[in-house]
């Protein structure tokens, strides 16, 4: 015995091993769509006669006659195989004709093959006519005992009509079922138009058509496995939303294709018992036969359409990876749509030619017979005469064959003649079967002389297929508008965010602090550990970018909805994962972006020694995770406030000991981030700018002090000075109000929103705090505890 290294059989052995896998196992074959398990399983139920219009067979003795005679495998692989081919919700248009329990899309398996009973089903037939009629190649079966179909002719495009998927090795095969009445006329105008293009087709394929309806989202994965034979298409259930008092139902009506529905269930419970889902009173199955119905219902008050993104991001979506591979000649592909229905039109034609050819070859056969008996009628007393003469049969044939030039065939046709054949009545049907025949002759011999007459013959017949088994597309094609986000699953409301000195934040609804008269002591807004302070609050929706300025020039990006939410007696949680503070670093300034909506908008910023400048928003744009320069400080100086201003209005800079200047926003020239600004005031010894604001007509200045007191003043009593001014008298200071704190700009019907160091809140209305003139010392805004001082100020306009 010769030596081989083990290393060349390993390598043989398994190349062997794996295309046996693919061409034997695994892989539809492009041409009837089918692998060949389901080909064999077909093929054995059409021999043994369990047609659609026969009774049903036990699946047990379909399954022992496909493996004993063409598939020598496991009978749970064909079990399986034939259960999968009897379920409405796994192909799109079934093959075998179930009755019994062949499975859910609960994941329930199929009662063993001993209870169900299968049948083909009329479409399957489909697959199979004109089998007998020499239109595709047989092979000898496993143990040349039969033949078995190499293909079946299949009627229509099944390949994408049922889809196919499969993993052979190294590859593997994903093709989804698609609309039959689409899929023909796609192939017709494939007929027409040779020469056109895959986009041609989609007009009449629309996209994947699953057997349990459901909707794919957005049309770019489609073109894609249209296009190159691979996309992945995202599915989703269908639902709708009942509303009701006593708190909204989701309910689902269809699930993707392939959704175990136990399971999805199952997931919803445990979502909702984790807390991932939030808002969910009741979850049942209601789903019978009439289809599918899943419950959810919703607590009275819940955010329908929080909820709604919520099940859409865990549970209603599926992807399906389209990989259009099949078997082209033996050979594995992946095809494009146009390539896909091309060579089943090659099958087809093919089909169709050998079908027409096997017809053409009977009727000729059969005029030829046809031929000699008219001969025999027209001479039937001198054929008579020498069958009685001749002493046999084979006399007979040869007296014949010499007296009128007749074959063998013919010859021993007319001895078996019946005397009755010659009456005339028999005559005349003999007369218009041969021209019949001769019809018949001339229309297959057109078929296989034209090749526009045998595409004819295609075409007509796939409509024929069409006008008896399509139906309507069950699956939707919405638009994508893009993949559920964390930020579509956090409801949009006005909260407020508190960040003390020692980097903790929170965030709470603005709707848990009500409007208080004015110089009330308010509510406790957040604990504070020892020795720490509030240093910034201010209100946010959930959904904003904030840009947070800090006293020491830095910018950082923040998106609310990352800030926990908590209670009002919460501390907060360490914000060196929002932003990375250093020690001594306090955010003093907050802009939303969704405020800056205008190119020609500028982030104008003041410093506590009195500079200031404006800077183009744009050069915002591009903030890193560990903040951005907005300005240059001199040493000592800390950046105060930040406010966003356009062509309306002046600037007015406010300070601690009382003082207020308000000039041209124009005489504060743009400069870069780098830049250290002009001077604004000019402040005496001891003073400091502790705010700036954009005076608008028709607008007050707020002025509030450390000691809780404030007082608004009509901005047209500032008049318009040059920059680097003293300013103005704003407020009395010292004594009872202490320094000032804050500024902002307001209108009668906002509400302003004060914190405390200490951690207290209060939420008053600005039009409880009286209007009046400059240099005065205003009323009690806040009763502020011993020892406390006043932190910081935001408004909430139009009493949000």
């Amino acid at each position: 015995m010769d030596s081989v290294r083990i290393e060349d059989e390993m390598e043989q052995s398994y190349i062997d091993y794996a295309m046996s896998v693919i061409a034997g196992r695994a892989l539809p074959d492009v041409r009837d769509g089918l692998k060949p398990v389901h080909r064999r399983i077909l093929f054995a139920m059409h021999e043994e006669g369990v047609t659609s219009r026969a009774g049903h067979r036990k699946s047990s003795s379909v399954v022992g006659d496909t493996m004993g005679d063409y598939h020598p495998h496991g009978d749970s692989a064909i079990y399986d195989a034939l259960a999968r081919m009897a379920q409405d919700f796994s192909m799109r248009a079934p093959l075998v004709d179930g009755q019994g329990n062949f499975g859910s899309v609960d994941g329930d398996p199929p009662a063993a093959m001993r209870y169900t009973e299968a049948r083909m089903s009329p479409i399957a037939e489909e697959l199979l006519s004109d089998i007998g009629k020499d239109t595709i190649d047989f092979a000898p079966n496993y143990d040349d005992r039969l033949e078995e179909p190499d293909v079946l002719p299949a009627a229509y495009p099944n390949l994408l009509v049922n889809g196919s998927s499969g993993i052979a090795v190294g590859m593997s095969t994903n093709v989804p079922p698609h609309n039959l009445g689409e899929v023909i006329d796609a192939t017709i105008h494939l007929i027409e138009n040779p020469n056109c293009v895959v986009e041609d087709l989609m007009e009449h394929v629309k996209g994947p058509d699953f057997p349990t309806g459901a909707e794919i989202v957005g049309r770019e994965a489609i073109h894609s496995a249209y296009t190159t034979g691979r996309g992945r298409v995202r599915m989703r259930a269908s639902y709708e939303i009942e509303e009701n008092p006593s708190g909204d139902r989701i309910v689902v009506t269809e699930l993707p294709y392939q959704q175990n529905k136990a399971k999805l269930v199952e997931h919803i419970a445990d979502l909702v018992n984790d807390g991932t889902l939030e808002g969910v009173s009741d979850l049942r199955d209601e789903s019978d036969r009439d289809g599918i119905r899943i419950v959810i219902d919703l607590k009275r008050g819940a955010l329908t359409d929080v909820v709604e993104n919520q099940l859409l991001e865990h549970c209603f979506e599926k992807t399906f990876g389209v990989i259009n591979l099949a078997l082209v000649d033996g050979e594995p592909q992946v095809l494009d749509l146009k390539q896909l229905l091309g060579h089943y039109l090659d099958h087809r034609r093919e089909v169709v030619r050998r079908r027409t050819e096997h017809d053409l070859a009977e009727s000729e056969d059969r005029a030829h017979i046809l031929d000699g008996r008219l001969t025999a009628l027209e001479n039937a007393e001198d054929v008579i005469e020498r069958i009685r003469d001749a002493e046999d049969r084979s006399a007979a044939k040869a007296a014949l064959q010499e007296s009128y030039d007749l074959s063998g065939r013919q010859a021993d046709h007319i001895v078996r003649m019946q005397l009755g054949s010659l009456t005339s009545i028999e005559v005349e049907e003999i007369e218009a079967e041969y021209e019949d025949v001769q019809t018949e002759i001339d229309r297959l011999e057109t078929i296989l002389g034209s090749d526009a007459e045998l595409d004819r013959v295609i075409t007509d017949e796939l409509r024929e297929v069409k006008a008896e088994y399509a139906d309507d597309r069950r699956t939707r094609i919405v638009e994508d508008y893009g993949t559920v986000t964390r930020e579509d699953l956090i409801p949009e409301e006005e909260v407020v965010v508190v960040v003390t000195q020692n980097d903790y934040i929170k965030r709470m609804p603005a709707a848990n602090f009500e409007a208080q008269g004015r110089g009330g002591k308010g509510i406790i807004g957040t604990k504070l550990k020892e020795g720490d302070r509030v240093s910034a609050v201010f209100r946010a929706n959930t959904h904003d970018y904030l840009l947070c300025f800090t006293n020491q020039g830095y910018v950082y990006r923040l998106k609310v909805y990352e800030v926990p939410e908590m209670g009002r007696t919460a501390r907060g949680k360490s914000a060196v994962n929002l932003v990375d503070l250093d020690d001594g670093e306090d955010i003093t300034a907050v802009v939303a972006t969704d405020d800056l909506d205008d190119e020609d908008q500028c982030l104008t910023m003041v410093t506590r020694e009195g500079y200031i400048k404006r800077t183009c928003a744009t050069d915002f744009e591009n903030i890193h995770s560990n903040g951005l320069i907005a300005t240059r400080l001199e040493d000592g100086d800390e950046l105060v406030d930040v406010t966003v201003t356009d062509d309306e209005g002046d600037l007015l800079v406010a300070t601690e000991q009382g003082m207020a200047i308000r000039f041209p926003k124009e005489e504060a020239r743009e400069m870069g981030r780098s830049a250290r600004g002009v001077n604004a005031i000019r402040l005496t010894d001891g003073d400091a700018v502790a705010g700036l604001v954009v005076a608008r007509e028709g607008h007050d200045l707020l002025t509030l002090t450390e000691n809780g007191y404030g007082k608004r003043t009509p901005v047209e009593k500032y008049r318009t000075q040059s920059r680097y001014g003293k300013g103005l008298k704003d407020i009395k200071t010292g004594g009872r109000n202490g320094d000032v704190t804050a500024i902002e700009a307001v209108t009668a019907d906002d509400d302003l929103v004060v914190m405390s160091q200490g951690g207290q809140i209060i939420r008053t209305r600005v039009e409880d705090i009286s209007a009046v003139g400059r240099n005065t010392k205003g009323v009690r805004v806040m009763q502020l505890a011993d020892g406390d001082h006043v932190a910081c100020l935001d408004v909430l306009s139009e009493v949000q």
